[in-house]
C-alpha cells in the first residue's frame, strides 16, 4: 500500500489510505504521449505561434541569472531581475521542446540540450529571495551543497521530468549521458533535501499550509514519477507528496475559497486538483480522490464565483483585479468535466476564444502539454462565462452581488469581511469594490512588484498592504493593525424584495478604544444602485469613510463622478451634502500596478466627525432616453 498512513492523516487518506495501488512504470507514468506518439500534426492554432517565438529564439543567447543580481535580495531588496532571467530561460526551453515534437529535425533538440544542460549547470535552481542560505551559512549566493527546496527548484525539476517523458528517447540517441544528469541533479537538489529535511515551512507541520504546500508537492510528484526507478524510495517520496497534499485539502475550506484570491487559486487549489489527478492516473484511477472531498469540489467554482467581467476579477490581498488572461484554462476545465460542474467548465470555456491558442509556454511546460493532449479541451467551443447572481463565501466573509445572472452589465459590488493575518494578507476588513460592466471603479488596488520588503517586518510600510489606501474608515484617526485578532464578526446576508445585503461588524479591525462598534451594510437594491450604509458608536476625531476609485474623478459637495476605465458606464458616488470630502492622487510607477490602473489611483475621503453614520450611494450615470 502506497499511502503514507504514518502520522498526518486528512481528507484524502479518509477516502484513499485503504485503497491498494500501483504506481505505473516511470516510462508510462505521466498523462501525455511520448514524441514518437503524438499526434500529427499538433493543434496549429496553439503551436504555430510557439514555433514562431522558438525560430526566434535560435542564435541568440540564452537568458543568464548572475551571481550580481541573485545577491540584490539582500543588498536593495530587488528580486525580480534574477527571476525574470530565470522565467525567461524556462520558457524558451518550453518552447523548444514543442519544436522538437513538432519537428523531429536533430537541430531542434539541441535547443533542447542547451536549455537542459543550463538548467543543469546553474549554481541553484532556488529563487534568491526565498533561499535560506544567508541563516544557515552567512551566504548572499546559494549553498550548493545545502540546496533549498522553494517553488523555483520545483518548477526546474518538474520541467526536467517531462523533458524526459516526452523527449527522453530522443537524447539517449543524439546526447547519450544527459538523462543521466538530469536524474542527478534533480537526486541531489531536489529527491535527497525533500527526504532528508521536514522543517520547509511550505509543509505545513505547524498548521500554517499555504499556496507553496500543492505547488511544490505537484512539482516533486511528476519528478519522482518520472525520475525515479521503481524502488521503495520512489514510493516513499510519493506518500510523502501525497502526505503533503493532504495537509493542503485538509485546510481549504468546505466553500472552495481562497484567502488570497482568485489570482493564487491557479498556483493553489488548482496545483493540488492538477497534482491529484496525476496521481489518479500514475494509479490507474485507484486513487482518484477529488469527486469524494466537498472542499476539492467546491474550489473548482471560485474562479467564476471571483469573476467581475471581461478580464477583471474579484481582487484580495496581493491579488492584481486584473489578472494574467493566459491561465491554465484546460486545467480547470477538466477537473469541472471531473466533477460535473457545468457552470466552472463553461468559464473555463468562455476564456478560449475561437481560433485563440489552447495554452501558452508561459504557465509551465507540464502545462502546455497537458493542454495539447486534451481532445476534449481543444474540441471545446465557445461559451459565456455564467457570472452568478449572487456569491457568499462564509470562509473567507466575501460576499459579491451582481444586478442580474449571466451579464455584467450594470453595477456589481462585492464587500469582504476576514481578518488582518490572511495568507498574503493587507489590512483590509470591510473593504467594498464596486464595478460598473463589470470594470471596477472602487477597487482594492492589489500589490506592487514584489521585493524582499515584501515579505519582511516592513511589509505594512508598503502603501497598499495599509487600511489606509483600501476602501474601508478610518476610523478615530485609525488605521487597521495586521493580525489575527483584528477582524469582522457578526455577519448577516439580508434578502428582501428590494435588495441584497451584507451586513458586518468592522469595529474589531480597528485598535482597542477607537469605536463601540461599527456596522458596515453594503446592499445591491433591485433599483439598480449600490448603497453603503456605516453604522458606529463611540468613534472619535479623526473619522472618514474612504473609498479608492479608478478612472477620472471630479467632485462636488456631496457627489463625486468617476469615468471608469476601458469605456464602461460613468458612476456618480453621492453622501450627504453637508459632509466634507478629500481626494488624495496616488501617483502609480510601479508597473503591477500601473498596468492595471493606469497613471493613478485616487482616493475619496468622506469626513464623519460628529455623526454617528453615513450613506454613500453608487449609481450609474444614464442619459436622459435611458431615464425615461
Amino acid at each position: 500500500m502506497l499511502w503514507n498512513t504514518e502520522g498526518f492523516a486528512g481528507p484524502l487518506a479518509a477516502v484513499c489510505a485503504d485503497i491498494p495501488a500501483r504506481l505505473r512504470p516511470p516510462a508510462a507514468a505521466l498523462p501525455v504521449p511520448t514524441a514518437d506518439d503524438w499526434p500529427s500534426p499538433l493543434p496549429g492554432e496553439t503551436v504555430r505561434p510557439i514555433l514562431d517565438r522558438a525560430r526566434a529564439d535560435r542564435g541568440t543567447p540564452w537568458p543568464q541569472p548572475l551571481a550580481s543580481a541573485a545577491a540584490r535580495v539582500h543588498r536593495d531588496g530587488d528580486r525580480d531581475g534574477y527571476e525574470q532571467q530565470v522565467f525567461a530561460r524556462q520558457a524558451r526551453l518550453s518552447r523548444a521542446v514543442v519544436a522538437a515534437l513538432a519537428d523531429d529535425d536533430p537541430r531542434r533538440l539541441d535547443e533542447v540540450a542547451d536549455g537542459v544542460w543550463l538548467l543543469c549547470e546553474q549554481s541553484t535552481w532556488c529563487w534568491p529571495a526565498h533561499d535560506d542560505t544567508l541563516r544557515r551559512h552567512g551566504s548572499v549566493l546559494a549553498t550548493a551543497t545545502d540546496p533549498f527546496l522553494d517553488l523555483g527548484a520545483g518548477e526546474v525539476v518538474g520541467q526536467l521530468a517531462w523533458i524526459d517523458h516526452v523527449l527522453g528517447a530522443r537524447l539517449d540517441e543524439h546526447y547519450p549521458g544527459l538523462r543521466h544528469r538530469i536524474r542527478h541533479e534533480a537526486r541531489a537538489r531536489v529527491f535527497e533535501p525533500f527526504l532528508r529535511r521536514r522543517d520547509w515551512h511550505w509543509l505545513g507541520l505547524d498548521g500554517h499550509v499555504h499556496n507553496w504546500n500543492p505547488w511544490i508537492h505537484g512539482n516533486v510528484l511528476v519528478a519522482a514519477l518520472v525520475l525515479c526507478d521503481e524502488t521503495a524510495e520512489r514510493e516513499r517520496i510519493v506518500a510523502l507528496a501525497a502526505q503533503g497534499l493532504d495537509r493542503y485539502v485538509a485546510v481549504l475550506p468546505a466553500d472552495g475559497a481562497i484567502d488570497e484570491g482568485y489570482a493564487y487559486w491557479w498556483n493553489g487549489a488548482c496545483r493540488a486538483l492538477e497534482a491529484l489527478d496525476l496521481l489518479a492516473y500514475a494509479t490507474d484511477g485507484a486513487w482518484h480522490p477529488v469527486p469524494s472531498v466537498p472542499a476539492l469540489r467546491e474550489t473548482i467554482g471560485f474562479p467564476h464565483r471571483s469573476h467581475l467581467g471581461g478580464p477583471w476579477y474579484v481582487n484580495l490581498a496581493d491579488g492584481p483585479a486584473r489578472p494574467p488572461a493566459d491561465q491554465p484554462w484546460h486545467a480547470l476545465h477538466r477537473a469541472a468535466r471531473a466533477v460535473g460542474n457545468d457552470e466552472a467548465r463553461r468559464h473555463a470555456a468562455a476564456q478560449r476564444p475561437v481560433g485563440a491558442p489552447a495554452a501558452t509556454e508561459d504557465a509551465g511546460l507540464g502545462r502546455l502539454l497537458r493542454a495539447l493532449a486534451d481532445d476534449v479541451w481543444l474540441a471545446e467551443t465557445a461559451e459565456v462565462s455564467p457570472l452568478p447572481a449572487e456569491v457568499w463565501l462564509p470562509s473567507t466573509q466575501v460576499w459579491l452581488a451582481r444586478e442580474r445572472a449571466g451579464s455584467a452589465a450594470g453595477l456589481t459590488v462585492v464587500l469582504k469581511g476576514g481578518h488582518n493575518d490572511e495568507n498574503h494578507n493587507h489590512n483590509d476588513v470591510g473593504s467594498v469594490i464596486v464595478a460598473s460592466d463589470g470594470v471596477p471603479v472602487v477597487v482594492d488596488a492589489g500589490r506592487p512588484t514584489y521585493t524582499a520588503q515584501t515579505f519582511g517586518p516592513d511589509r505594512y510600510d508598503i502603501w497598499t498592504m495599509q487600511s489606509d489606501w483600501h476602501s474601508v474608515p478610518r476610523v478615530s484617526g485609525n488605521a487597521q493593525p495586521q493580525g489575527a485578532a483584528f477582524a469582522a464578526s457578526g455577519p448577516r446576508l439580508i434578502r428582501t424584495d428590494e435588495m441584497s445585503a451584507l451586513d458586518l461588524e468592522i469595529g474589531g479591525a480597528y485598535p482597542a478604544g477607537s469605536v463601540q462598534s461599527w456596522r458596515r451594510r453594503a446592499a445591491l437594491r433591485r433599483s439598480g444602485d449600490v448603497v453603503l450604509d456605516d453604522r458606529w458608536d463611540g468613534a472619535g476625531p479623526g473619522t472618514e469613510v474612504r473609498l479608492l476609485l479608478a478612472g477620472t474623478v471630479i467632485t462636488g459637495e456631496g457627489w463625486a463622478q468617476v469615468t471608469p476605465l476601458e469605456g464602461a458606464t460613468p458612476v456618480r458616488i453621492t453622501w450627504p451634502a453637508d459632509a466634507p470630502h478629500t481626494l488624495s492622487v496616488r501617483e502609480l510607477d510601479d508597473p503591477m500596478l500601473s498596468g492595471v490602473w493606469g497613471a493613478r489611483l485616487t482616493r475619496l475621503a468622506v469626513g464623519a466627525d460628529g455623526r454617528t453614520e453615513l450613506r454613500v450611494t453608487v449609481e450609474q450615470e444614464r442619459n436622459e432616453d435611458e431615464r425615461s
